[in-house]
């Protein structure tokens, strides 16, 4: 018997990285998958490599229009949800001096706006019993230079965890935060120069970064049951980063 047996998942932003590995772990363990992407040419590919039980939908977290009808698919498909993983996110580097209103719209508008957006117009569809897992960053718990705005956004997750544990504790749905440190996914790779990634990795005791699947692992122990009694906490996988 798989982990997620029956159940139906949705993980937002998972045509790459931590997601991805974290949707065909959940395909592997019993799962039905919906996941999303920006681009249609990236949901195909995911769709494809990820090979069965997976809808895959175009949607940007940041547009509400497009999260309407990513829950619109799942309801006319499936009619309900067990595990959602709003993994959708994102930021670009910028120190203090030179951060722009763009900039921080931006960040705000997809980590912040578009998780809170993604969490509420899930819930009429989420089975009593649920799990709920948003995507934070370490970056908001250690003082990376540029990182600023990134940071802060990625920083109200936990805020929100709090808070909706106790408005949800009737319904018996957990809330909790997974947050990975530095990992190989290609949005680091196109957001990070080599200085950086040298950087990055040099802080972790390992001294290697993450790998998406290490992630995937972390994100199927909140989804499924046997974290029946986490709820509203930030598990923090980052090798160690944030306690040296």
């Amino acid at each position: 018997m798989g982990k997620l047996d029956g159940k139906v998942a949705v993980i937002t932003g998972a045509t790459s990285g931590m997601a991805l590995a974290g949707a065909k772990l959940f395909v592997d363990e019993g799962a039905y998958v919906f996941i999303t992407g920006r681009r249609q040419n990236a949901v195909d590919e995911a769709v494809a490599l990820i090979g069965r039980n997976v809808t895959g939908v175009q949607a940007d977290s940041a547009n509400l229009d497009d999260l309407n009808r990513l829950f619109e698919t799942v309801k006319k498909e499936k009619g309900s949800i067990d595990v959602l993983w709003a993994s959708a996110g994102g930021g670009v580097p910028s120190r203090l001096g030179e951060i722009t209103e763009e900039q921080f719209d931006a960040a705000f508008t997809l980590n912040a706006r578009g998780t809170l957006f993604t969490v509420q117009k899930a819930l009429p569809l989420l089975n009593d019993g649920g799990s709920i897992l948003m995507t934070g960053s370490n970056a908001s718990l250690r003082g990376y230079p540029e990182w600023s705005v990134y940071a802060a956004a990625k920083a109200v997750l936990p805020a929100f965890a709090r808070v909706w544990v106790a408005e949800l504790r009737d319904r018996k749905i957990r809330v909790n935060v997974l947050t990975p440190g530095s990992v190989e996914t290609p949005m680091m790779g196109d957001s990070l120069t080599a200085e950086m990634k040298t950087m990055f990795a040099s802080v972790i005791p390992r001294r290697e970064m993450g790998r998406p699947e290490e992630i995937a692992t972390a994100a199927l122990f909140l989804a499924s049951d046997d974290s029946s009694y986490i709820n509203g906490m930030e598990l923090v996988a980052d090798g160690g980063t944030t306690v040296i």
